[in-house]
């Protein structure tokens, strides 16, 4: 994992930053099914370097600048972690370690992973991290870079740990555990169980801004009259970039991309950049973002470097008047009982992942309350089950403006665990506790069979 060219801890925020949302949940799902480690593997001495190789699997090396960033960005996310205890250290190399077996045992077994998983995985990151810091400005600050670049850079590391994940997923995925197993975990650890945490059961509508037929002709037209100046002998995409393109990570670059591996970009501005010839400049490709005149600077067998001048489609106060109109009309014919709003998110939903289950969000209508978004909270707070929001802004997917109204269906509160109440919870902790013991006995067959060591 490269955080940057020096390799020191400094350069924190570059790479280990982003990764730390999901190294934490490793760290304490497998907390105890860690090897131990000797005490003198990571505390600095008088006079050592701060950087060295703590570890080594396969031919990737572990550095000890990862793992206390991982330590110091884990804490960032829970403020009981104390980034300094050796333990805390020994668990999260151990799961650095683990991580990197899974990886390499995913790519001998050829695990595939989609472009399109990559990207959702990677939107899901970036609107948690837009959620903790509070807007992609506070994002850009903390990486020094901007969300164009922050998504290059981490791609691949998404890519790779969707792979160990799914291998996992199909070694572990048949797990299961019968009632009577249930009920025996219940019996056994019912005083060390979490309280099911205040949830809310809550389904939306989502409706796209789209720009008008004007707007998109007239992104278009410029996009061509610029393709008609570029091809002209004499003209230089990088000042037209510069003067032009409305892509902030790189316009001041004069539109210039760097190389991209295959499948790191959107899926029509990808195909454009291999159909062409170095040099050659495109008609506008249409993307989620706009209108891109593309130019390929090289093109290798799994890259491609391009520039580009990206026109955005431009969304007026008429558009948004006529989402949240659309959305008004929906919300109307619900509350007169017309329509279930169930059937009017199958029917209207611009959401794709929520549509298919009636507006439930992630195919799953009960959230925690603790993660109900801000401006959602706040709004639930002055409504009944029941109620429906009026429309509100929507940032699912930033590709896309768009509005959504919600409907606060019940809300439940915090509560101690009962086999009656919680049974399906209590089962997911009895299969996570077998699953945890198969996943120990399988990273110790790993261990025997790929080439690891930690470095004294």
């Amino acid at each position: 994992m490269t955080l940057c060219s020096s390799r020191t801890f400094s350069c924190f925020p570059y790479r280990t930053l982003f990764l730390s949302f999901v190294l934490f949940c490793i760290v304490e799902h497998y907390a105890d099914h860690t090897h131990t480690l000797s005490a003198q593997t990571l505390p600095i001495k008088p006079g050592e370097a701060y950087d060295k190789i703590l570890a080594v699997v396969g031919d990737e090396i572990i550095l000890r600048s990862d793992v206390m960033t991982q330590a110091f960005m884990t804490a960032q996310q829970n403020p009981r972690i104390k980034p300094d205890d050796p333990d805390v250290q020994k668990r999260i190399l151990e799961a650095m370690i683990n991580e990197k077996l899974l990886i390499i045992k995913a790519q001998e077994d050829s695990v595939k992973v989609s472009d399109d998983e990559v990207n959702e995985r990677l939107e899901y990151q970036v609107n948690a991290m837009r959620q903790q810091f509070g807007s992609e400005k506070r994002i850009e600050e903390i990486y020094g870079m901007s969300l164009a670049k922050i998504r290059r850079e981490f791609r691949e590391d998404i890519r790779k740990q969707m792979m160990s994940e799914r291998l996992s997923q199909q070694k572990f995925a048949a797990i299961k555990v019968t009632a009577k197993d249930v009920e025996e975990f219940y019996a056994q650890f019912r005083d060390s169980l979490p309280k099911t945490p205040a949830q809310v059961e809550m389904y939306q509508i989502v409706r796209n801004v789209t720009a008008s037929q004007d707007a998109r002709e007239k992104a278009y037209n410029l996009a061509l009259r610029l393709r008609d100046s570029l091809i002209k002998p004499g003209s230089n995409f990088g000042d037209f970039a510069r003067r032009y393109s409305k892509d902030p990570g790189s316009a001041g670059q004069g539109g210039d991309l760097g190389f991209f591996n295959k499948g790191s970009l959107m899926p029509e501005y990808e195909k454009s950049a291999y159909s062409m010839q170095p040099g050659e400049i495109s008609m506008p490709v249409e993307t989620p973002f706009g209108y891109h005149i593309i130019q390929l600077i090289e093109k290798r067998a799994t890259s491609v470097n391009t520039r580009h001048i990206l026109l955005k489609l431009e969304e007026g106060q008429e558009d948004n008047d006529r989402a949240r109109k659309n959305l008004d009309s929906i919300r109307t014919l619900i509350i007169k009982g017309t329509y279930t709003f169930e059937d009017c998110a199958k029917a209207f939903s611009d959401d794709q992942d929520s549509r298919a289950f009636g507006g439930a969000i992630g195919g799953v209508a009960l959230v925690e309350l603790s993660k109900v978004p801000a401006d959602l909270k706040k709004a639930f707070e002055k409504m009944k089950d029941g109620d429906i929001t009026d429309p509100v802004p929507y940032f699912g997917d930033r590709t896309k403006k768009a509005f959504h109204i919600v409907l606060k269906k019940k809300t439940y509160p915090e509560h101690t665990m009962t086999l009656a109440d919680d049974f399906k919870r209590i089962e997911a902790f009895a299969v996570n506790k077998k699953r945890g013991a198969e996943y120990e006995k399988w990273i110790q067959t790993l261990r025997k069979t790929i080439y690891w060591e930690i470095k004294k």
